[in-house]
């Protein structure tokens, strides 16, 4: 038995190695199992089904042979939604839903802009999380604009999957050179075309040569690249795939190393075929000889939600108030969070299942209350998990034919060394497990059958101030629900009282959100004295108590009123432990509430590897920036770690202001499960929507020079930088599930981590210095502070990156890091190069702690020795430069300039006087 449940957890292991919620597998050179979701919110058009099979099928080919016979698409998933029409091709979905979605049709993230792009928040060769794609896109009212279809998604493709860049960069169109021209951002530099000003106004167009910005001594603002509508070049894919001879990658040979492109920037100037053929798809297969069959395409349908609550009862729920506590969330659960017309049945089981009721639909509270009655009222017995699940499978089948896409969700607090005999069962029974670990004991092999599933997996350590047994319950909205019929968890906290007994505090309910208002307040002893206050001061009445479970609740009729809410729980009982739990559903469904999803990098992990928090806020799919943040992971033990989230691109955060906040966790104290929470507060005139079109976008062609004539595209919308875009005051908490953590040592060194990779440095030339500004790391990653920094330069790129050690050191002597996330600004003077071949000063950093550890080498900068010159055909007089004072740190006047690179080592090595400026505010 040791053997085989030593096997579970090895396969458990291979299982949960990544958090990526997506489905997808490759199979013999196939991929399978995409998903392909179409949002509730767009109008009903069978068009848009037939367009998605054809960009597909399209795809296949293309991305076949852009890989060198190695990709293609096998089969993939249609999602349909609820409220099209019934139609007999459609089925229904098993475990798609669209928390496992790859690709979203759905609106644009701002009005207008219906360029593609794939959620992308991780490293360089990490997946991404879904692609988004417009109705009108789809449609191909955009053809022109961003490119046939089928070509466009082997692009995004490459983002989700392989986690490549693009290779271009509207933030920096241009570039300067090593030839010492203004080059466009492009890759490969092969892809030839015009620089232009082509701007349209009542009617009439003008176009004209780029003029050069005075301050940046690059292309003004607005000039724009217009491709050739004919080329010969044959890559790259990640830059304008539409393109007609575009066929490929870029590869080592045809890379552009110089273009400030992401994928350069992310990617330590690797091209987007190096990271390709690194990847693990691309190990594990070879070259086909024969063509790959057309993708096979499944039609499925949303429907009613259908699910089993299976509750343990067994003798070991007696224990520590679970049985109770178990009930409390159960109550939550079925008064608030399981959705109107969700169908729900009930099995109780200890060393056997009893069915308890038939799925019954919830139409009212009537249905609700009629459930609350059948939760268990005793606790006795062994533990059989298989003999609830298939007493579940049994309920369901009450209803159905087949179980496909309903759900059990299984709460159990114990070990049943017998679970495993029954995955096959679920595995192929189309059903989805929801588990929830309740104690120090999780099943393994229930983890297993929630990961194979697509069920969510929670641990609750039973102290009920942290409350993680009702979080777990109210992370369980339905994955198909339309997000205005979901609840939104806006608190939950919880208080051990002593000395003091007051419990008191505020609840925002923002304009987003109001509607079916529920506020939860439970005990462990007596009921306590509760007060609760609208905004406008008024007492609500009529809680409903429930002394037999040790909690009330009270439910806000119509739509609760925008504002601060207070509260105030006075315990009857010393010691007490009270908590509350507010959520609310959307108060308009034409209005996207605002929402919180958290989770971790992994499902699994091993020490001494660092893990990394997300949480990301959004408004319908707009990033919301600006709030204040909080995780805290809580391990079986009950040791809680607090981590603050930040959105400021440095660190573990990959990119700033996406509306992703993350962090790193390293703080293990012992093996097992861990549960992750996050608390988002916005205040006024913090918060704000990001106006700024999404990350990682499909390049918008502005036109094509044809016959040596621009033939323009529509322009693009342009986005009103002065919209009012702050936000009110809100607040949001979401459960993140569990991961699990092995090989933790019983004592190991406080220090076992370097200082973060320093992502973000940047370089200036201001007269004759160089500015260097970058985020601070920390001791151990992103917290605490590093020792000291070794900043080096060379006049190779190539040299800096790979022998970082060899290259000329800066001297940092007088330079101190600062505290973790702290701004830093670092200034030295390199003296005058004269030497024909260094146009460029190429600069990176090393971040050392106190254990003499040592960061990886950070992004590369570099700042342009000349200044560039336009190409022969922009003919147009240079604009007298204006001036703009700008404050820079002081150095030594006293500084002998150089004449050549020589020199510049003996600078930089030798008498430089470096002074270091360190920003208060922290980013």
């Amino acid at each position: 038995m040791w053997l085989l449940r030593g096997f579970v957890f090895l396969l458990v292991l291979c299982l949960l190695h990544q958090s990526n919620s997506s489905f997808i597998r490759l199979n013999n050179n196939g991929f399978e199992d995409i998903i392909i979701v179409i949002d509730p919110s767009v109008p009903e058009d069978e068009k848009i089904i037939e367009q998605i099979q054809d960009m597909v099928t399209t795809a296949s080919t293309y991305l076949f042979e852009a890989t060198e016979r190695r990709f293609f698409f096998k089969n993939v998933s249609i999602l349909i939604p609820e409220n099209w029409k019934e139609n007999p091709r459609y089925k229904r979905p098993k475990h798609e839903n669209y928390k496992h979605a790859d690709v979203i049709v759905a609106p644009p993230t701002l009005p207008g802009r219906d360029e593609p792009y794939t959620k992308q928040f991780t490293e360089c060769g990490e997946k991404g999380e879904h692609i988004h794609f417009t109705p009108d896109f789809l449609l191909g009212k955009k053809q022109n604009e961003y490119g046939p279809p089928g070509r466009l998604f082997v692009h995004e493709w490459a983002h989700l999957r392989w986690g490549v860049f693009d290779e271009y960069n509207e933030d920096q169109p241009f570039y300067s050179a090593k030839s010492k021209k203004i080059e466009a951002t492009r890759c490969s530099a092969g892809i030839s075309g015009i620089n232009r000003v082509h701007k349209c106004q009542g009617g009439s167009c003008i176009t004209r040569t780029c003029r050069i910005d005075s301050k940046t001594k690059l292309y003004e603002k607005d000039c724009q690249f217009f491709p050739d509508k004919v080329q010969t070049e044959k890559a790259s894919i990640m830059f304008t795939q539409s393109i007609d001879s575009v066929v490929e990658f870029c590869k080592e040979k045809t890379h552009n190393q110089e273009a400030p492109s992401l994928q350069n920037k992310k990617c330590n100037f690797r091209s987007t075929w190096e990271v390709i053929s690194s990847s693990e798809d691309f190990n594990n297969t070879i070259p086909m000889v024969t063509p790959p069959p057309p993708p096979v395409f499944s039609l499925l349908k949303i429907s009613q939600r259908i699910v089993c609550l299976v509750l343990d009862k067994s003798g070991s729920m007696a224990s520590y108030d679970r049985l109770n506590q178990m009930n409390q969330a159960a109550k939550y659960f079925l008064l608030q969070i399981v959705e109107n017309g969700s169908w729900v049945g009930m099995v109780h089981f200890d060393s056997t299942a009893t069915i308890i009721n038939k799925p019954i639909q919830i139409i009212s509270s009537d249905e609700r209350n009629t459930l609350l009655a059948w939760l268990p009222t005793y606790a006795w017995g062994g533990t059989s998990i298989c003999s609830g699940i298939k007493s579940a499978f049994q309920v369901i089948g009450e209803l159905c034919s087949h179980l496909d896409g309903s759900e059990v969700v299984l709460l159990t607090d114990g070990e049943d060394h017998t679970a495993s005999s029954c995955i096959d069962e679920v595995k192929q029974s189309g059903a989805i497990v929801h588990f929830i670990a309740f104690g120090t004991a999780a099943e393994e092999a229930v983890i297993e059958m929630s990961k194979i599933t697509g069920g969510r997996h929670f641990y609750a350590s039973g102290k009920a101030q942290n409350n993680g047994l009702i979080d777990a319950f109210g992370a369980l909205t339905s994955g198909n629900t339309e997000l205005s019929q979901k609840s939104l968890q806006l608190e939950s906290k919880g208080l051990t009282l002593n000395s003091n007994p007051w419990m008191n505090d505020t609840v925002i309910i923002d304009s987003t959100v109001g509607k079916d208002t529920f506020f939860l307040i439970t005990w462990n002893s007596l009921p306590p004295s509760i007060s609760l206050w609208d905004p406008n001061g008024t007492i609500m009445e009529n809680f409903t108590v429930d002394a037999t479970s040790k909690m009330a609740y009270l439910s806000i009729p119509g739509t609760a009123k925008v504002g601060t809410w207070a509260y105030s729980l006075q315990a009857k009982a010393n010691p007490e432990t009270l908590t509350i739990t507010v959520t609310s559903r959307a108060a308009n469904s034409s209005v996207p509430p605002i929402t919180l999803n958290a989770k971790m990098n992994k499902d699994i992990n091993s020490f001494p590897s660092p893990m990394i928090v997300y949480a990301e806020i959004l408004q319908g799919f707009v990033p919301v920036l600006g709030a204040n943040v909080t995780a805290v992971i809580e391990s079986q033990s009950g040791h809680t770690e607090v981590l603050e989230l930040l959105d400021n691109g440095a660190g573990a955060d990959s990119f700033k202001n996406d509306g992703v906040y993350s962090r790193y966790f390293t703080a293990y104290t012992e093996n097992g499960s861990y549960s992750l929470k996050v608390w988002a507060h916005g205040g006024a005139n913090t918060a704000r929507l990001s106006l700024q079109p999404p990350l990682n976008r499909a390049a918008y062609i502005p036109g094509w020079v044809v016959n040596g004539e621009i033939e323009a595209n529509p322009p693009r919308p342009e986005i009103d930088e002065d919209t009012q875009t702050t936000l009110e005051d809100f607040s949001r908490t979401a459960s993140g599930g569990a991961f699990v953590v092995s090989q933790v040592p019983k004592y190991f060194s406080d220090d076992l981590h370097p200082p973060s990779q320093i992502t973000d440095l940047d370089a200036t030339l201001q007269e004759d210095e160089i500015i260097l500004t970058w985020t601070a790391p920390g001791d151990n990653f992103d917290v605490g502070k590093a020792q000291h920094y070794i900043i080096k330069i060379s006049g190779s790129l190539l040299d800096l990156r790979d022998s970082f050690d060899d290259a000329l050191q800066v001297n940092t002597t007088d330079l101190s890091p600062k505290e973790a996330n702290s701004k830093e600004i670092f200034a030295f003077k390199p003296g005058n190069i004269s030497e024909e071949n260094a146009t460029h000063i190429f600069i990176a950093i090393k971040s050392i702690d106190k254990s003499n550890l040592t960061s990886k080498v950070s992004n590369i900068a570099q700042v342009a020795l000349f200044t560039p010159q336009a190409n022969p055909d922009d003919t147009y007089p240079t604009p007298t430069p204006t001036p703009t004072p700008t404050p820079t740190p002081t150095t030594d006047k006293g500084h002998n300039s150089g004449v050549n690179i020589s020199t510049l080592v003996l600078s930089v090595i030798g008498s430089i006087v470096i002074v270091n400026i360190i920003l208060s505010t922290t980013i």
